[in-house]
């Protein structure tokens, strides 16, 4: 499989540095010392090395092949004295190209520790965080120093699409991302004042990893594509295709929650996607949501989707929004029957299951 998407992604963080070294460069003659960044309280000299320090540790994290899933590397970046602002610059371009060698080089289903908000994220995750944070921080460097910025627009985008997935797109990508992170204003929504972004949630699932999707992810295969994943001979199933449709749609009208959508099934022996999983909507107010899978053809009658029915039916049941889970399933799908037998669900009556569907539950 030819990997689009760790090249897509290097390529962004290629693009965000470079654009954000060639603009601060025409300020290398200025007072970084002494001049706060934008609504930051560092300064730009402080805001600089900063940029560096993240670049340089979410690469890390993603060189250290599943070493570090507890902490951060145990390392850190220190400049030289008297590092001008035309060495900060430098630094900056060396640890920019050092994170696209890592997303470049790392597998995609490798994961590594990051605390928002679920302690992980792959390669596209670092990679975002790297294009937000060298967006975000020559934007509040060039504020301070009196400079005009404003990335393109595809690369907003492209953070905004993988670790903001709970952020309604707005009529722009960049001064959306400016809203979402305090920066600015958008007309109708109330000022942030305080924010985290969000990798995807990855969940064990004995010979699977059941992996969120993201709504760059869900686009892609909406529209027909793998949505970087391998899949074995027959996938993804239709079934995924419309639940990726139902995500994107979810995040396009603001009412995305990332923990409550679609999770593709990925086998442990090989890295291969075998199926999706994943709720209609995120609970109701009385903690009931539903649930729907399914599996290419190829990968039926060996467990797969039990397995991953018990594991997220499980994590689901330990939240305290969550009181009960519902399933729908064909009078004539015997082998889907046994499935949510198996994972716990007993039949009941139901207004959704008439004709020919039989109601499932499962409750706390």
């Amino acid at each position: 499989m030819t990997d689009v998407c760790g090249q897509r992604a290097a390529e962004a963080v290629e693009r965000a540095v470079a654009d954000a070294a060639r603009l601060l460069r025409t300020a290398a003659d200025a007072d970084w010392d002494g001049t706060r960044a934008g609504g930051l309280e560092w300064d730009c000299r402080r805001t600089a090395g900063h940029l560096a320090n993240a670049l340089i540790a979410y690469a890390g994290q993603l060189a250290g092949r599943g070493r570090h899933l507890d902490a951060y590397a145990p390392f850190s970046l220190a400049l030289e004295d008297g590092t001008d602002p035309a060495g900060l610059v430098d630094v900056l371009e060396t640890t920019g190209t050092l994170l696209a060698l890592a997303v470049r080089c790392t597998p995609p289903r490798a994961r590594a520790f990051h605390p928002f908000p679920f302690r992980s994220a792959n390669r596209e995750g670092f990679a975002a965080m790297g294009v937000t944070e060298t967006l975000l921080h020559t934007y509040d460097i060039a504020t301070g120093l009196g400079l005009e910025y404003e990335p393109p627009a595809e690369l907003a985008e492209f953070a905004l699409m993988r670790i903001f997935p709970q952020v309604r797109p707005g009529p722009a990508p960049w001064p959306t991302l400016l809203w979402a992170t305090g920066r600015g204003n958008l007309p109708g929504r109330e000022p942030v004042t305080d924010w985290r972004w969000s990798n995807n949630l990855v969940l064990p699932a004995g010979r699977l990893t059941l992996e969120g999707v993201t709504p760059a992810a869900a686009a892609d295969l909406a529209a027909g594509g793998d949505g970087g994943f391998d899949w074995v001979e027959g996938g993804p199933y239709e079934g995924t295709r419309e639940a990726a449709a139902m995500t994107w749609k979810a995040y396009e009208t603001g009412v995305h929650r990332p923990e409550f959508g679609l999770f593709v099934l990925v086998r442990r022996e090989d890295d291969r996607a075998v199926g999706g999983m994943g709720f209609h909507t995120a609970p109701d107010e009385e903690g009931r949501t539903e649930i729907g899978y399914d599996l290419a053809a190829s990968a039926r009658g060996r467990g797969y989707a039990t397995e991953a029915l018990r594991a997220l039916s499980g994590w689901a049941l330990t939240r305290t929004d969550v009181r009960s889970l519902f399933a729908t399933v064909e009078r004539a799908n015997v082998p889907s029957q046994r499935v949510v037998t198996r994972a716990g669900f007993r039949r009941v009556e139901a207004e959704e299951a008439e004709g020919e569907l039989f109601a499932y539950e499962l409750r706390d």
